[in-house]
């Protein structure tokens, strides 16, 4: 038996979260911030700490490590733990100042730095079931980080449990922290040769108990239209505003479903994210989600056929439309390893919770991992409210995802034969 030290575990992600690692969607650096590897660097030096000699962070800031086997049973599959460095850019993560909330009791949490702000539990229930428990949140100026800095401490966490602990006899443990996930870079440079693993998992992950194994599949659009361009002074009958036809576009788009906040559970979406350019050329970017790549396949269909039909009612103007894949649904690769997902269901399920298994509408690490080789579904760290001021996570979810962790590396040595 075990316990997981949790004033530890506290202060390890609180002392994490202080460290600025926002990632950049318009740099094309790798990493994208040079500051995430202040979190890398620290990360390293704590498992050399350990006793890790292998840790490592290479040019990119991704930090590669190892927990020896301590068994005698020679074919067990090695499996590696991923959680990711960065935090979002949709809200500030500099100057992030953790406050923790001891023994919560269900009031509505007012913040220090901006008294305005609520966190209340009529509005996010799942706060009720933290009543007589620790919560962390962050000061009313920032996000908290806890997405994906939990997953990162839980990690952290269970490597130090394990080497406590030499009487839970393990495989060949890997651990991978890497940059830039927020924005679809998370794997661009990671070195699966280097990492050597054979199956993995992600820590990023919601509410206690959740599994997921499936995620959407996406895509970029991006729809470049090209009008006709003449000097406004002369253009009676001449010009044709690239412009507005993106206007025409957006209007025609479906106003009662089809998109990110009209759609729930499996049904997929169109979104557009942005609109750039002059009257001579505009182009609109969009994101394509789906869970199947029939649907995929369908969405960019309906997407260019409306574009087509509004481009054509202006004489001389044209129009591109171009798909970039971003990531598939790593369900396509977890069915012919039935026993990774499992594994995971038991490893909860030993830690006294009840498993909820879902398909996340976004996508993780895991998605890119599982199509280039190493399966990889998605445990839980407990973060909730994610790149938000609102953000919080409950120590008591963290402290359950380290022991599922635990327990996760426990039952793959158990499951091998001798």
């Amino acid at each position: 038996m075990f316990d997981v030290n949790k004033s530890e575990l506290t202060e390890r992600f609180m002392r994490y979260v202080h460290i600025d690692t926002q990632s950049d969607p318009e740099s094309h650096a790798h990493p994208t911030t040079e500051k995430q590897k202040d979190l890398s660097r620290l990360l390293q030096q704590e498992l050399l700490s350990m006793g890790l000699s292998d840790a490592s962070t290479d040019e990119f800031g991704y930090v590669y490590a190892t927990i020896p086997s301590n068994s005698d049973k020679k074919e067990i599959p090695v499996i590696a733990f991923c959680s990711h460095v960065d935090t979002a850019p949709d809200c500030s993560g500099t100057n992030v100042k953790p406050v923790l909330h001891q023994n919560y009791d269900g009031s509505d949490i007012h913040y220090p730095d901006d008294t305005e702000l609520v966190l209340s539990s009529d509005a996010f229930p799942y706060l009720k079931t933290h009543i007589g428990d620790n919560i962390i949140t962050a000061s009313g100026k920032t996000l908290l980080g806890s997405d994906d800095k939990s997953g990162v401490a839980i990690i952290m966490q269970a490597a130090q449990t394990l080497l406590h602990h030499p009487e839970i006899k393990h495989g060949d443990i890997k651990i991978i922290f890497t940059p830039d996930e927020e924005v679809g870079q998370g794997t661009a440079k990671i070195d699966l040769e280097k990492l050597g693993a054979k199956y993995g998992y992600t820590l990023d992950g919601g509410e206690a108990g959740c599994l997921e194994d499936e995620t959407f599949s996406a895509d970029a659009a991006t729809i470049v239209i090209h009008g006709v361009i003449v000097h406004p002074g002369y253009a009676k009958g001449l010009l044709v505003n690239a412009i507005k036809i993106a206007g025409e576009i957006l209007d025609a788009l479906p106003k009662t479903e089809w998109s990110p906040e009209t759609t729930e559970l499996r049904e997929g979406f169109v979104h557009p994210m942005s609109v750039n350019g002059i009257a001579e050329k505009t182009s609109i970017q969009f994101i394509v989600r789906d869970f199947t790549r029939e649907g995929l396949a369908a969405h960019h269909e309906r997407l260019k056929s409306i574009s087509e039909q509004i481009v054509a009612k202006h004489a001389g103007a044209s129009m591109e439309y171009v798909i970039t894949e971003q990531y598939r649904n790593m369900k396509e690769v977890l069915v012919d390893c039935p026993q990774v997902a499992d594994y995971a269901e038991e490893a909860i399920l030993r830690s006294g919770l009840t498993v909820t298994k879902s398909s996340i509408r976004g996508g993780t690490d895991g998605s890119r991992l599982s199509h280039m080789g190493l399966p990889c579904p998605n445990i839980f760290t407990g973060m909730q409210n994610i790149h938000s001021k609102l953000e919080w996570v409950g120590v008591k979810d963290m402290v359950k995802a380290t022991e599922t962790m635990v327990y996760l590396c426990q039952i793959w040595e158990e499951k091998t034969e001798k």
